[in-house]
């Protein structure tokens, strides 16, 4: 059984869930975690790791990895077999504004995405000032640029179904790669 663990982060509505939920309509064997799902109850600080039960993120990640095919069917997910996509190859996809941030959960993505929005599109509050969560998205941004160079970075003004196929069509090819 092979597995791949495909990250996708950006900055808070940058369309991570949209982009997420979009490949798990068209892949065999898949399963999206959202990393708001984790998110403390009531935590003030949601910019931070400590805002997370990471412990149980960590958890369900590691159950997905011993036994994908379990796991699934434990949560009544259906396990599916087609010609172009072999049954023994699950795909995990995990998003969140945060993933990127914990060296644990980055150094098990096979492949990496970030959405990036330019400035422009951020929202201000009615005193033309940028939001708290803007301030943070685009800090999270300049510290992902400058640590890691093994990030796709996608831009999020596009349609997006465009975002989609590019996406696709990488994790398409992976698929192939580890079908062999």
């Amino acid at each position: 059984m092979r597995k791949l663990i495909i990250g996708i982060g950006g900055m808070t509505h940058g369309g991570k869930t949209t982009l997420s939920k979009s490949l798990q309509e068209l892949l065999h064997n898949r399963l999206v975690f959202s990393q708001d799902n984790f998110f403390k109850v009531c935590y003030y600080q949601y910019d931070t790791l400590d805002a997370l039960h990471m412990d149980r993120m960590m958890a369900d990640i590691g159950s997905w990895q011993e036994d994908p095919q379990g796991f699934m069917m434990s949560r009544d997910r259906a396990v599916k077999s087609t010609a172009s996509e072999a049954s023994n190859v699950f795909v995990l996809i995990v998003e969140g504004i945060l993933i990127f941030q914990s060296w644990v959960i980055f150094t098990l993505f096979n492949k990496r995405y970030f959405l990036q929005l330019p400035y422009e599109i951020f929202w201000f509050d009615e005193h033309n000032v940028l939001t708290e969560f803007v301030i943070f998205s685009l800090s999270l941004i300049d510290m992902i640029e400058e640590t890691v160079k093994d990030i796709v970075f996608l831009d999020g003004t596009q349609k997006s179904e465009t975002l989609l196929s590019t996406v696709l069509a990488d994790i398409q090819k992976m698929l192939m790669v580890t079908q062999r």
